[in-house]
């Protein structure tokens, strides 16, 4: 039933392979609290570059017409100022996450890493309700050191 979703991403967003979509309990919460995933910590930073945003809801015309495409066309403009590939996940306000990866398998273990960091922000926020993000610095080296053109964490082939 979401097909008319997953063929606009992949048309829209360049070397995805898989798209996954779920109602894991907390990243659901945080789309229906209509709020971005912040980037409090590594964890966060080894996945998603940045915030993992939120979709603007769909309008009333959106929600009678095409709704699955209009969905997918929501998830693309929440990405103007994100790199898809570089936060493979979206929050669907109202709904739910979406992830995305260069596999099927990919895109799941992207929900995978989602919901933890969603469920480690909410007690992170909790805990400090005036939390910062992580800082600009400490956020791209836990992320390219992972996936940028010198990576070099974790095992290999």
């Amino acid at each position: 039933s979401d097909t008319p979703t997953h063929l606009v991403l992949y048309r829209e967003f360049r070397g995805i392979r898989g798209v996954a979509h779920t109602h894991s309990t907390y990243a659901t919460a945080w789309a229906q609290a209509k709020r971005g995933l912040p980037c409090y910590g590594t964890t966060h930073a080894d996945s998603f570059r940045g915030t993992v945003p939120v979709t603007e809801e769909l309008s009333a015309r959106a929600l009678a017409g095409d709704y699955e495409k209009e969905t997918g066309l929501a998830i693309v403009q929440a990405f103007r100022e994100a790199a898809p590939l570089e936060v493979p996940g979206v929050l669907v306000a109202s709904h739910g996450p979406f992830t995305w990866g260069g596999s099927a398998m990919q895109a799941v273990e992207n929900s995978i890493v989602l919901e933890q960091v969603a469920l480690m922000a909410l007690l992170t926020e909790g805990l400090a309700p005036d939390v910062g993000a992580i800082s600009k610095s400490l956020l791209d080296k836990h992320f390219l050191r992972k996936h940028g053109a010198g990576a070099y964490y974790g095992q290999r082939g």
